[in-house]
């Protein structure tokens, strides 16, 4: 089988070793006949087929490869010696020749011929030099082929309205409104080629648009609707530099640990708040640490923010057997399951007992309650519902007022501790994070001890002089008052 490529679309473009493999073609198949160019090979004489009914029975592009492929393959199998001729370059934004390459392996022998490709034409008509970069994309990939804003984009297969339109979508996810781009079709085809640029929003608004068309966008540091990751990496590479910040400069692992927690807190704060921009905000923040962090590493050379992405693109593959192996979980707490002995043996893990002791000693005491008794659960060490929990809450409270009245006081520290993991597990059969529970708690308490104050004041007393009934009645009065979300904020 040879592959050859018919260029960008204008017959003087052909290399004269394709044409040649044309005239002599023993079974010549074309991708399809929408191209310049099958006129001319028509008008010689050249019998040919086309695949273009592929295109009218597949349900999506990736079924009609698929199906060329298979078809073209198969003709030569026969013992056929097939010419398949497509667009442009065969290794240009050509899927089926890609297809054909990896499925043809150990089958059939497979020559390719190169061509000019649509490419060379755009670049030409644009006068831009590709050596700055030039990212090319299929239109219809752009949810996983991402534009590159810091070089220039050529967007590939936008054959119809209804694909420029889409595209269009997608690109003013990344692009502001009003990026210029250029809309280019029959690029180097003699009276045919036509380019315009224009804004981006204006892109579904071009009539002319056909199998032939590709939108090329310019490196757009200005014209960027969002910053991108890379942004933040060299923004913060730039604070910790000669020419950045002092503060910044003088940071290191050990001093950034309390921003981190703090930053972790307020965004538990902006979710509790219901804030969406607050946690827009603090979840920046806590992003913040993680690239200081890495920075910092990069600069001891110890390690790069790719290793922490990889790392964790890594983990969470090996963390989910059951979405990415062969392990089963068809509910939350199989899930559960599957993940705590994933990592047990990722770790080396012998024992339940281990993964106790692997809960940092740093955390708060409640979360870390939590977490022992939630990873000690799943060896059925556990009350079978939550009123065994509820009974032992009572049997706690039982014993601490057996010594609460003593001098034992390591004896009473005992006792409390005791009692306050007993109702820790009962927030935990009922779903409820004790951490949380307490810091809405002590909001409360702030909110009303500023009520008994405020109303204190107003009727022109402190409330250091006031009696424990009086501000025992006010309290009550508070319980009843309807705070305002601007109160609880």
């Amino acid at each position: 089988m040879t592959i050859i490529g018919l260029g960008p679309g204008d017959y003087e473009s052909l290399t004269l070793k394709a044409e040649n493999i044309i005239k002599n073609a023993e079974i010549l198949i074309l991708r399809t006949e929408k191209h310049p160019l099958v006129d001319k090979i028509s008008g010689m004489g050249i019998k040919f087929s086309t695949c273009d009914d592929v295109y009218d029975s597949a349900d999506t592009f990736e079924e009609v490869y698929e199906t060329i492929c298979d078809r073209v393959i198969n003709i030569a199998l026969e013992g056929n010696n097939v010419v398949y001729a497509v667009p442009g370059h065969p290794l240009a934004a050509e899927k089926s020749v890609e297809m054909i390459l990896a499925k043809a392996k150990g089958k059939v022998d497979v020559a390719v011929e190169s061509a000019m490709s649509f490419i060379d034409a755009v670049t030409a008509a644009l006068k831009i030099d590709i050596s700055s970069g030039l990212k090319i994309i299929d239109a219809l990939r752009l949810d996983k082929q991402k534009p590159d804003m810091n070089c220039g984009n050529l967007i590939t297969q936008v054959y119809s309205k209804l694909v420029c339109s889409e595209v269009k979508l997608i690109l003013m996810d990344h692009y502001k409104d009003e990026q210029k781009v250029c809309i280019i079709k029959a690029a180097g085809v003699e009276e045919q080629e036509k380019m315009e640029w224009i804004e981006l929003h204006q892109l579904d608004s071009i009539e002319w648009v056909d199998y032939l068309t590709s939108i090329y966008i310019p490196p757009a540091e200005e014209n960027k609707r969002f910053k991108s990751m890379d942004d933040l990496i060299n923004l913060m590479e730039y604070l910790r530099g000669d020419k950045g910040c002092p503060w910044d400069r003088k940071q290191n692992h050990n001093s950034l640990k309390p921003y981190l927690l703090e930053e972790c807190y307020e965004v538990i704060d902006a979710i509790e708040s219901d804030d969406i921009d607050q946690l827009i905000e603090e979840l920046g923040d806590v992003l913040l640490q993680v690239v200081f962090h890495c920075q910092i590493g990069k600069e001891a050379g110890e390690f790069h923010i790719h290793d922490v992405i990889t790392f964790l693109a890594d983990k969470l593959i090996s963390r989910h057997p059951h979405v990415f192996g062969q392990v089963e979980a068809n509910d939350e707490s199989g899930a559960l399951e599957s993940w705590e002995a994933a990592k047990r043996n990722e770790k080396g893990m012998d024992t339940y007992t281990d993964t106790l002791k692997a809960i940092p000693k740093a955390m708060p005491s409640l979360t870390r309650s939590w977490k022992v008794q939630e990873k000690a659960a799943l060896t059925g060490f556990d009350w079978p519902d939550v009123d065994g929990a509820m009974a032992k809450v009572d049997e706690e409270v039982l014993e601490l007022k057996e010594v609460y009245k003593t001098a034992k006081k390591d004896k009473i520290e005992e006792e409390i501790g005791d009692l306050l993991f007993a109702v820790v597990n009962v927030a935990r059969f009922l779903k409820m994070q004790p951490e949380l529970a307490l810091t809405k708690t002590i909001n409360k308490f702030i909110l009303r001890f500023s009520y008994i104050e405020e109303i204190a004041m107003t009727q022109g007393k402190k409330m250091e002089e006031m009696t424990l009934e009086e501000m025992d009645l006010l309290w009550n009065k508070a319980k009843t008052h309807n705070f305002t979300k601007t109160d609880k904020n």
